[in-house]
């Protein structure tokens, strides 16, 4: 079985994460997937490039979350999720998932 690139498990995570609260109307749930996503990225950083690496892509993606409310407010919510998902996503490639 392929496995699923970090990075794509990062922006899934941030995407999903949104979606699942806007739809259900239930942010704990949102909550839920955006943990789990964070989880299993943080698992697959740390594996292939060490804590240090791991540590502070995590900080990303939580500062990334924190991050899309405030600038949602400026662009609206779907562009600032697309946003922040893409810049960690690409901060994963380009720390992990290249050397994979």
């Amino acid at each position: 079985m392929a496995k699923v690139p970090a990075a794509a498990v990062a922006a899934s995570g941030l995407v999903g994460g949104y979606a699942v609260a806007r739809f259900t109307k239930k942010r704990q749930l949102g909550g839920v997937v955006l943990a789990a996503a964070g989880a299993v990225a943080a698992t697959q950083w740390k594996s292939v490039a060490g804590g240090k690496v791991a540590g502070a892509l995590t900080g990303a993606y939580v500062a990334a979350f924190a991050g899309s409310h405030p600038l949602a407010k400026k662009v609206g919510p779907w562009p600032a999720v697309f946003g922040v998902a893409g810049a960690v996503a690409t901060a994963s490639y380009v720390l992990v998932d290249r050397r994979a």
